[in-house]
C-alpha cells in the first residue's frame, strides 16, 4: 500500500538510499531538508532536489517548530515519518540540538500531521551509552517509546564509510593503523544501499514494529587487523601495521579535557577524542549484558554487500568513499 512518508535527513548517502528504496517501493516521498545541506552546507536546494529525484524537497529548518508545521508538513496529511538525521559532529551542543531536540520538534509535528508510524535510524552503540550523542539518541528514543505512536527504532551498526579511511595511506605504502592488535572490536559493517533498504522495509513489515533492530551486514563480524589483512591483499602489497596504544588516546583526552576548561573550543575536541578512544575500543555488535561481552552471532544480518566487495570497488576507481563527518574517526 502507498504511503505518504516525511523523510528528515534525506541529503546523507543513507538518507540518499533510503529515499530511493521508499520510492523503489512506491511511497509517496517527501523531503525536509535544509537551504544549505550536505557537509559544510554544500548543498543548495536545487543539488539536493537532483539528489533526490523522485521526491518532492521541502526547504526549511528542521530545529524549528513553525518551519516544520510551515515548510514542511505544511497542512497536508502524512502516514510516516522516516529519520535518518543525527549529528555532524556528536559533540553535546550538536547532540542535543539534533539527535535530541529536532526529533522531539520533528515528532510533534508529525503527530499533528497524522502521522501514525515513525521509522528512526539510531546506533548500536547507544547500548553501551558513554557519550554525549548516545545519551541524546537514547533520550530521544524514550520519547517515541512512550509517545504512543508505532516506532521501528533501528540500530544500524558500522557504515563502510566509517572503515574506509585508510585506503589511500595505504596504496602509498604506508602501514595501516590498529590500536592494540587490531582484535580489540569488531563489527558487520553494512552498506548504504542494504541499510536504507532495511529501512524503508519497516513501513510496510509488522514484525518490525514496536521493536528495537539491531542490524549489521552480511557475513561475519571483521575486526580492524582483518580489514587491513583484506585491504593489503586487495593492493597487491605485503601486509604492515603500525600498533596504536590506546593509551595515547587517553592522554589527549586528559590534555583536551583540562586546557577546555579555560578555552571552550578544546572541549569539543576533547570529546571528539572521546568518540575516537569509543570506537577503538566498543564492538559494534550486540551487547549480551548478562555475559558482558558482544555476541557477534547475536547481531542479525541483511543484505548483499560485504566490506571486502566495498573495498574491491574502491581500490578498481568504481566508487569514492563519501566519508563526510565520518572522516573525524
Amino acid at each position: 500500500m502507498q504511503r505518504r512518508v516525511f523523510v528528515i535527513g534525506a541529503t546523507g548517502t543513507i538518507g540518499q538510499a533510503t529515499v530511493r528504496a521508499l520510492l523503489r517501493q512506491g511511497h509517496e516521498v517527501v523531503c525536509f531538508v535544509r537551504p544549505r545541506a550536505g557537509v559544510g552546507g554544500q548543498l543548495s536546494a536545487g543539488d539536493s532536489k537532483q539528489l533526490l529525484r523522485g521526491a518532492t524537497v521541502r526547504v526549511g529548518n528542521v530545529c524549528d517548530s513553525a518551519s516544520l508545521a510551515r515548510d514542511g508538513f505544511c497542512g497536508e496529511r502524512f502516514d510516516v515519518l522516516l529519520s535518518c538525521l543525527a549529528s555532524r559532529t556528536g559533540t553535546p551542543k550538536d547532540a542535543w540540538a539534533i539527535d535530541h531536540r529536532a526529533h522531539v520538534l520533528a515528532l510533534e509535528a508529525a503527530k499533528a500531521a497524522g502521522v501514525t508510524q515513525v521509522v528512526l535510524l539510531s546506533a548500536i552503540c547507544v547500548q553501551k551509552p558513554l557519550l554525549a550523542f548516545q545519551h541524546a539518541k537514547l533520550a530521544f528514543e524514550k520519547t517515541l517509546v512512550e509517545s504512543g505512536i508505532s516506532y521501528s527504532i533501528v540500530r544500524a551498526t558500522a557504515f563502510f564509510k566509517s572503515l574506509s579511511g585508510q585506503i589511500e595511506r595505504v596504496r602509498a605504502g604506508k602501514p595501516f593503523l590498529i590500536f592494540g592488535d587490531g582484535t580489540l572490536t569488531a563489527c558487520k559493517p553494512i552498506s548504504d544501499d542494504d541499510l536504507g533498504d532495511y529501512l524503508a522495509a519497516c513501513v510496510d513489515d509488522p514484525q518490525r514494529r514496536d521493536r528495537v533492530l539491531p542490524i549489521g551486514g552480511p557475513g561475519q563480524a571483521i575486526t580492524p587487523r582483518e580489514q587491513g589483512e583484506r585491504l593489503f591483499a586487495l593492493l597487491g602489497q605485503p601486509v604492515r601495521f603500525k600498533q596504536v596504544p590506546v593509551a595515547l588516546l587517553d592522554t589527549i583526552i586528559a590534555v583536551l579535557g583540562l586546557l577546555g576548561r579555560v578555552l571552550p573550543p578544546l572541549a569539543d575536541k576533547a570529546e571528539l577524542a572521546r568518540i575516537g578512544r569509543y570506537y577503538a575500543t566498543e564492538s559494534m555488535l550486540v551487547w549480551d549484558a548478562a555475559a558482558s561481552r558482544y555476541d557477534a552471532a547475536a547481531t542479525p544480518s541483511t543484505g548483499h554487500e560485504t566490506l571486502l566487495d566495498y573495498y574491491g570497488r574502491l581500490v578498481r576507481g568504481e566508487t569514492v568513499a563519501e566519508r563526510g563527518d565520518h572522516a573525524v574517526f
